[in-house]
């Protein structure tokens, strides 16, 4: 199936935006943990949250995440503390995605993990039992969610945790969020530069928690307001907040420079055009906020905006390689990125030869639709998206809310 997406002359819009992904998966590991379990209020509807609710309430010995990474880190880590004999698997590009250093680290500290196909890969079969705890290095270069399942399941072992993390850290903000989650729910974790110390303990929360809306979620509506040619753009997006958890709110800044204000309510934002600041070739280093990345380079393509972008790594892992499809998506909208060290990409500014009718690949990738559906802006002709309904993984209702925005949606077989 795919999507051909028409854009309105006018933006005018009020999104309803969905709940972070990435507190609620993280505040279901830390409630279910609890001494009593409280109410999570504006949990999200995504697919990656339903398999980790899938896998924390209904107590099936083989579990099956699909695509979802985040649930196949917190929950190879979870199920190692959990009694009983578990299997973990998901779909193809899960079982070529690298958990080597996360199963490593588990079993330095007591857990019980077999390979069932390849050596450092999934599926796996785990005998959950407690775990002893200990001291642990952990290469902090590769991802942030193993450093994030490890702290989740650290105050249950039975020495705790003193957990040393060695090189850059990449994706820091969601190591962040981890612990001041966990602190929400009465954990101490101190912190001393590289490393964090979690003493055995009780996790507790004495109110109900509310989600908050996922900023991720808003680049995309960013994004629109940065490339409508509607000088009168203005999106209001609901439940977001200013001193937020998460580390993609660092977002404000960054498309402040790409021409987009931000106002905050007592419901939200409210998105409208500014003059951009920032200088060609915008330079920026992405280790903090990975996920960003390939709606801020389809964004300066489209502005014409040369940029060179850092920190990028990580992108190699993800549901995809990102960093290839972003080089061969731009390329059929005449944009020749280049991948340097695997760590940086760019683009000089220069053209190559467009496809007349490009039709975007999205690779598995709910990303990959998110960023490039907003091209439509720029293209009188719309744009074709293949495999629309990967969106389901992190913003189940972005094809309806673009509707809801005045964009036309063509389902085309």
């Amino acid at each position: 199936m795919k999507h051909l997406v028409t854009a309105p002359h006018d933006l005018i819009a009020d999104i309803t935006l969905p709940s972070s992904k990435s507190i609620s998966n993280r505040v279901l590991i830390t409630n279910i943990l609890s001494r009593q379990p409280r109410e999570i209020e504006n949990i999200s509807v995504c697919d990656d949250t339903h398999v980790m609710i899938s896998a924390l309430t209904r107590n099936e010995h083989e579990i099956d995440v699909k695509g979802a990474g985040t649930a196949m880190r917190f929950l190879t880590a979870y199920l190692s503390c959990k009694p009983g004999k578990w299997t973990l698997t998901g779909t193809e590009r899960m079982k070529n995605r690298p958990i080597k250093l996360l199963v490593n680290a588990l079993r330095s500290v007591g857990a019980r993990i077999e390979y069932l196909e390849k050596e450092g890969f999934p599926p796996l079969r785990i005998a959950g039992h407690t775990l002893s705890g200990g001291e642990v290095v952990l290469d902090g270069s590769v991802s942030s969610q193993y450093i994030s399942a490890m702290l989740l399941v650290a105050p249950i072992m039975v020495n705790g945790l003193r957990l040393h993390l060695k090189g850059e850290i990449i994706s820091k903000p969601y190591i962040n969020l981890t612990i001041k989650l966990m602190r929400k729910y009465g954990v101490i974790v101190y912190e001393e530069g590289q490393t964090f110390a979690v003493p055995p303990q009780q996790y507790s929360c004495m109110d109900d928690f509310t989600v908050e809306s996922d900023w991720s979620a808003a680049s995309y509506w960013y994004e629109m307001v940065a490339l409508s040619r509607d000088e009168n753009a203005e999106v209001r997006l609901s439940g977001l907040q200013q001193d937020s958890l998460q580390g993609d709110s660092e977002i404000v800044r960054i498309f402040e420079g790409l021409g987009v204000n931000t106002t905050f309510t007592p419901t939200g934002v409210t998105l409208s055009k500014c003059k951009p600041t920032l200088r060609k070739p915008v330079i920026y280093d992405f280790i903090t906020m990975p996920d960003m990345a390939q709606t801020v380079a389809v964004t300066c393509c489209m502005l014409d905006i040369p940029f060179i972008f850092n920190g990028v790594q990580s992108l190699r892992i993800k549901e995809t390689d990102r960093l290839e499809a972003l080089k061969n998506e731009l390329a059929k909208l005449g944009f020749p990125l280049l991948i340097h060290d695997d760590r940086i990409l760019e683009w000089r500014g220069d053209r190559c030869e467009a496809d007349a009718n490009p039709l975007i690949n999205t690779y598995e990738d709910h990303r990959m639709a998110l960023s490039f559906a907003p091209v439509t802006l720029r293209l009188q002709e719309g744009i074709r998206i293949a495999d629309p309904e990967v969106v389901s993984k992190s913003y189940p209702n972005f094809w309806d809310d673009l509707q809801q925005a005045g964009f036309q949606i063509e389902t085309l077989e």
